[in-house]
């Protein structure tokens, strides 16, 4: 899913709590996480004078309770990864009324996403407790103001994602250089005001993968030439970059590529932004392939 675009500071990440609870440093900009003796983990994370409180623990067998608390809202998840259902929830602390998640409240949860993603590995060797719970705040940092944070996810492979893990690949790698030698995905497409998802306007030819980055943008090619920057609805351009068609925010966390999470990178880095409203759909369409697909890597 798309790279967020925000100023977020450099944070200096402490190292995790081992199971027992032993926190981290509580300096700021750390991360802090304790984990419990039953998998549960919890913590904070700050930028400036703003926090963010997060708990994560199962409930039951496959079903994991992901709460997370920030200028004065609360999100709340019910992930059940074992039959693919997440029941989502947000409201303001003050009375419990239906929010919606604004600018720096993105800001705030991408900080966190990149913390978590910095300090805990991906693939098998991380807890369920802390895989549900950051991919969760990555699904946060990207949601649009207009989508209600209340509602049901539900996800199965082949009907609710499709896994694109060769697409991320170049030179027999999902990392590094492409060289000369791409692995073209076709195509990345969305629906907007300009036209439907055959326009050729609406579609960018993706090398998918952590394969390069200029300026902390992506790379289009333009006039044979790769150029720094995003194209704005040109027929069919050749992109790579920031970790293209990665559910997610930026380059962190999980390794999950798939056909939905590059059809959204293809609405907001087309002339659109994160929170644009033509790029709903795909925000939505790729909810579950955050929440549930594997990892490629």
């Amino acid at each position: 899913m798309r790279n967020y675009v925000g100023a977020i500071a450099a944070v200096c990440l402490a190292a995790c709590g081992e199971p027992g609870g032993t926190e981290a440093s509580s300096a700021p900009g750390a991360l802090e996480l304790t984990r419990e003796a039953d998998g549960a983990a919890s913590g904070a994370w700050g930028q400036g004078e703003a926090r963010v409180r997060f708990a994560s623990r199962r409930v039951e067998s496959g079903v994991y309770r992901i709460e997370v608390r920030q200028n004065g809202m609360s999100l709340t998840g019910l992930v059940d990864a074992e039959q693919g259902v997440s029941s989502l929830d947000g409201f303001a602390e003050d009375n419990g009324q239906d929010t919606q998640m604004l600018d720096g409240d993105r800001e705030l949860l991408a900080g966190l996403y990149a913390a978590l993603g910095a300090e805990l590995p991906a693939g098998p060797a991380l807890a369920p407790e802390l895989k549900y719970l950051r991919r969760a705040v990555g699904l946060w940092a990207e949601h649009p103001p207009a989508v209600e944070l209340q509602r049901t996810v539900m996800g199965e492979q082949g009907r609710g994602y499709t896994m694109l893990c060769g697409y991320a690949k170049c030179n027999g790698k999902f990392t590094g250089s492409c060289g000369t030698t791409f692995n073209w995905y076709s195509y990345a497409k969305h629906d907007c005001q300009h036209g439907g998802f055959d326009l050729a306007a609406n579609q960018q030819l993706a090398q998918l993968g952590d394969h390069a980055t200029c300026d902390g943008d992506e790379l289009y090619m333009s006039g044979g030439k790769w150029v720094c920057g995003e194209p704005d609805h040109q027929s069919r351009p050749k992109v790579q970059g920031n970790c293209f068609g990665r559910c997610g925010p930026g380059c962190g966390g999980d390794t999950q590529y798939t056909v939905d999470a590059t059809n959204h990178d293809g609405c907001v880095r087309n002339g659109h932004a994160l929170t644009s409203a033509y790029c709903n759909d795909q925000f939505t369409a790729a909810s579950d392939d955050e929440l549930y697909a594997p990892d490629c890597y």
